[in-house]
Parts: structure tokens; C-alpha cells; sequence
């Protein structure tokens, strides 16, 4: 009797094995955790960098004008553009919010400008998040690259890219 219960205990340990292990192996394979959470009335969606580089991508060279008038960050930026990511449900406002706590209020006009594409930058430079300090952040990049404050008709334009991007709230 004792050997039957041991080869029955034997057969169910070898099952679990068989079953489990492939799954909490997997798990441990699978994608990095999120980097990114986007929340709207239909709920939260988070984001890994694997889903951000699975996006279509726009890579140019640009830079911003700060409050201060001096030119910041110049380099090579390359990430979805933000209208993509955030996709087709309603909002009027992005709500962009960076690590440190730091928000900036985006209206859905300036998300879906042609003119002066938004994007979510997961590389500078060729560099990712951690190698690269201030990413994912947001940058505009207009064709020639470069966003003034009269261009982009605000006290900064580098208010607008925000670094370390965590959180986006759709209102």
C-alpha cells in the first residue's frame, strides 16, 4: 500500500513539475515589467519597452527652446509617436506625469499635430533607459528638429518635454 501511495505521490509531483515549471519558467523569460502606465475611463493599460519598440517609430534629431531662451538636450530621438500609444479613445487632455512627480497638461490638439509630431522617446543618441538618464521622455520633432517657443506658441517648449515618463492620464 505504501508503495502504491509513494509511486501516486511520485506521479503527482512529476505532473506539477511538468506542468508548472515550463509556466513559472516562461514567466521569468517574459518581457520586462512595465514602464508605462496610460490611464483612461476604460481603464489602465501598462506598457514595456517591448511594447513601445513594437510601435511604429519616428527617429530625428531635435531639440527645444526653454523659458530662458538656451537650446537644450540636442541629440538623436527615436520612439512611437504619443497619439499612438495612447490610441483611439475619447480624451480631450493628456495628463503626462514623470517619475519625480512632475506633470504637464497636454491638449489632444497638440498630441495629434502633424506638423510638430509628438513622440514617446525610448532612445537618445542610440541609448535606452537606464544607460540614457532622462528616458522615456517626451520630444517634439518637427522636420528641421528644432522647437522654438514662438513655433510651438508657449513660455517653454522644453515644458513640454517632460523626462522620465511614468504615467499618462487621459481626461
Amino acid at each position: 500500500m505504501k508503495t502504491v501511495r509513494r509511486r501516486y505521490v511520485a506521479g503527482l509531483i512529476l505532473l506539477c513539475v511538468m506542468v508548472v515549471s515550463p509556466l513559472v519558467f516562461r514567466m521569468m523569460l517574459s518581457s520586462d515589467p512595465p514602464i508605462l502606465s496610460v490611464v483612461s475611463a476604460s481603464g489602465e493599460r501598462g506598457f514595456t519597452m517591448e511594447d513601445l519598440e513594437r510601435l511604429p517609430q519616428i527617429e530625428r534629431r531635435g531639440t527645444y527652446e526653454n523659458q530662458f531662451s538656451n537650446w537644450k538636450d540636442e541629440g538623436m530621438y527615436r520612439g512611437p509617436r504619443l497619439a499612438a500609444i495612447l490610441g483611439d479613445v475619447p480624451y480631450e487632455t493628456a495628463v503626462v506625469i514623470a517619475a519625480d512627480g512632475y506633470r504637464m497638461e497636454i491638449p489632444r490638439t497638440r498630441i495629434e499635430d502633424e506638423a510638430h509630431p509628438m513622440i514617446l522617446a525610448i532612445t537618445m543618441d542610440g541609448r535606452h533607459p537606464p544607460a540614457w538618464a532622462d528616458g522615456p521622455r517626451i520630444a517634439v520633432l518637427p522636420e528641421d528638429g528644432d522647437i522654438s517657443n514662438e513655433e510651438f506658441d508657449a513660455v517653454s517648449a522644453g515644458s513640454y518635454w517632460v523626462k522620465n515618463v511614468a504615467r499618462i492620464e487621459l481626461e
